[in-house]
Formats: C-alpha cells, structure tokens, sequence
C-alpha cells in the first residue's frame, strides 16, 4: 500500500463514517415532510442528502480535483482520472420504515479501475473495506467469501425486480429454481450490505437486477478482494453497464449463473442492444 492509496483508504472511510453518523442520529424520526417519492417504491429523504453533503465534503477536503458521482447529486463535469461513487444512504425504502438495515456505500475507480471500497452498516458499527490487491476488511479483521460448495446448504440474498418489474417472470422463473435447490434466500433490501455479507461469507451468493454503480461499486471490489467472484448475467463484466450482478464465492457464483443464464440471459442481452 502506497502512502497516497492509504490516505484515499482513510478519507473514504471517514467519509463513511460521517455520512453513517448522520444517518444513526436521526433514524426513526423522519416525518412525512423529509420523504420524498422519486417513483414506485423509490424514495429519497433528507437525510439521504445530508449524508451525501457530508461525505461529498469530507472527500473534497483532501481530494478536491477529484470527480464525484452520488446518487442524489448526479456526476460532477471535472478533468479526472480519480471518480468517487457515493450512496449515501443504501436502503433508504428500509430506513422510512424504520427497519435497520441501510448503509454508506463508498468506492474510488481510477479511470475502469476500482482502487477503494467502502461499505458502512452503521446500525452494526461495521465497517467493511477493500483496497486493490491488499484484501478486504471488516472492522481491521481479514476477510473471505465462503467456501461452501453445496447449493443445498447455501444462504443466497436478491432484490426484487422493483426497477424492471416487466422481467418479473423471468425473475420468478429464476427466483423458483434457486429457492428449490438453496438452503435459503434472503431479501435485505440493501444491495450493498447484500454484497459486503458475501464478501464476508454470510451469504454465498447473490445476484440483483438493474442496480446503480453506487449500489455496487464498493461492494465489487470487497467481494474479489475477498476470493470472490462477480458477473454480469452472461458471466462477463458489464455490470456497470446494465446494472445486473451476480457474486459469491467461486462455486456457487458458477451455480447462480447457470440458473440465470437459462432465465434471464436474454434480459441481458435486451439491455445491451440498447
């Protein structure tokens, strides 16, 4: 680790701990005033810009030539090779509610490359983090995807199709053919913490369609950096592009991908024509 890697490690940290303070502080008191309905089911508060605010601005202290790409604020017209992706808030439909299960999701890409991931579960005070070619962390410890092999014994995590609900039989169909053969699937509603639970091993797989880069930026690199693997739905790397992952460890990722491949391969390709 270079000394100018680990100060972006350390800013992209702080950075998430700032926009996840915010968060914890105000959870549970959010009124009808400070929600705002971007679509179906796809909600945006006040505290989703907060968070943004004090994250964009921990990043700019140190990093102010950089570009910045949030979720709510849109992408920055700067000349950068270095491009922050921010969620400040990743599960906001969850923290409406009051269920806790949201996080600060935080990446660094170097032009096609993503050098830093973050992702914060601030209800847990669990700080996962990866740097290119050093590892993935949680909390200072040594991370890794599992190594289960068996889909009978595998605890699998999605999301619902809520962006492109005319795929939801094809979803379904997919959905159908894994439940049978896993141990189990969960849906926490939060794509990022989906992916830093695989990186760590409690889930051995996951796969989600049409997810934001600031859904998934993070959490791709935890997920290789911890011995995982992640796809798109016809196994190659346009995740960014379509905004469809699938990840676990080696195993059950090739698993997955079969299922989806057979269901939902085609959806892929529809995307990729345009």
């Amino acid at each position: 680790m270079t000394e100018e890697t680990f100060h972006m490690l350390e800013t992209a940290r702080e950075a998430a701990q700032c926009g996840g303070d915010i968060l914890m502080q105000e959870f549970g008191k959010l009124t009808d005033l400070q929600i705002d309905l971007k679509g179906k089911g796809d909600y945006v508060t006040e505290l989703d810009r907060r968070s943004e605010k004090a994250i964009i601005g921990r990043i700019k202290e140190d990093f102010p030539g950089h570009i910045i790409q949030a979720e709510e604020s849109g992408e920055e017209i700067q000349k950068s090779s270095y491009r922050w992706i921010i969620d400040p808030l990743d599960g906001t439909a969850n923290y409406v509610q009051g269920i806790p299960v949201y996080g600060v999701s935080v990446a660094l890409k170097k032009e096609s490359d993503i050098l830093i991931g973050v992702v914060y579960y601030p209800d847990r005070d669990e700080m996962f983090w990866a740097e290119k070619g050093e590892g993935a962390f949680l909390n200072g410890e040594r991370i890794r995807v599992s190594s289960r092999k068996d889909m009978a014994y595998a605890m699998l995590a999605s999301g619902f199709p809520w962006r492109s609900r005319h795929h939801l039989d094809a979803y379904m169909a997919c959905f159908k053919e894994l439940f049978l053969r896993a141990a189990g699937i969960r849906r926490m509603g939060s794509a990022a913490i989906d992916l830093a639970y695989t990186a760590c091993g409690r889930f051995d797989g996951f796969w989600e369609m049409q997810l934001g880069p600031w859904d998934i930026a993070a959490g791709i690199l935890l997920i290789q950096e911890a011995g995982g693997v992640v796809t798109d739905f016809l196994g190659g790397e346009g995740y960014f592009a379509s905004g469809n992952v699938v990840a676990g460890n080696p195993f059950i990722h090739e698993k997955i991908l079969r299922v989806i491949r057979k269901h939902l391969s085609g959806v892929e390709k529809k995307e990729a024509q345009g």
